[in-house]
């Protein structure tokens, strides 16, 4: 299938590519899919704040990067692949320090609801979204250069 649009350049892969750990292969089924992949169908997620079941048809299935994004958490691997993408963005200077996170995790009661009612577990982000979050808000106070914009 051809692939529409990369969320990582070939140079920012090779940054990356080396924390990410292929996923343990088991006797018979069918070949893992590629991490690269698996990756970007991660960063759709993350970057569009869709649901796992809104991942466009060109990234490996839902449940696939889901299950990737555990097996990576689960082995340390996730939070030094981020904080390799964000050291290669910030060197390009892709990063705006000054407006690094934004969080719509609050949402205001429903009509009639309790104000102290717990959220739905549907809202609730999990814990690699968080962790990924700190490393971004981690990251963000480091002093950086104040870039003027050329007119």
């Amino acid at each position: 299938m051809k692939r529409l649009q990369s969320e990582v350049t070939d140079e920012q892969w090779n940054k990356i590519k080396a924390h990410l750990p292929a996923p343990p292969r088991g006797r018979g089924g069918p070949k893992p899919i590629d991490n690269r992949r698996c990756f970007e169908g991660i960063l759709w997620v993350l970057r569009s704040g869709a649901r796992w079941r809104d991942l466009p048809a060109h990234y490996p299935s839902p449940s696939t990067c889901w299950r990737r994004l555990q097996f990576w958490e689960d082995e340390g691997a996730w939070l030094n692949a981020w904080r390799a993408l964000l050291r290669e963005m910030d060197r390009k200077s892709l990063l705006n320090w000054q407006e690094v996170f934004s969080d719509g995790s609050f949402a205001s009661a429903k009509k009639g609801a309790s104000k102290s009612g717990k959220p739905s577990a549907e809202r609730v982000q999990s814990g690699w979204w968080w962790s990924t979050a700190k490393v971004f808000l981690l990251e963000a106070p480091l002093p950086r250069p104040h870039q003027q914009k050329s007119i």
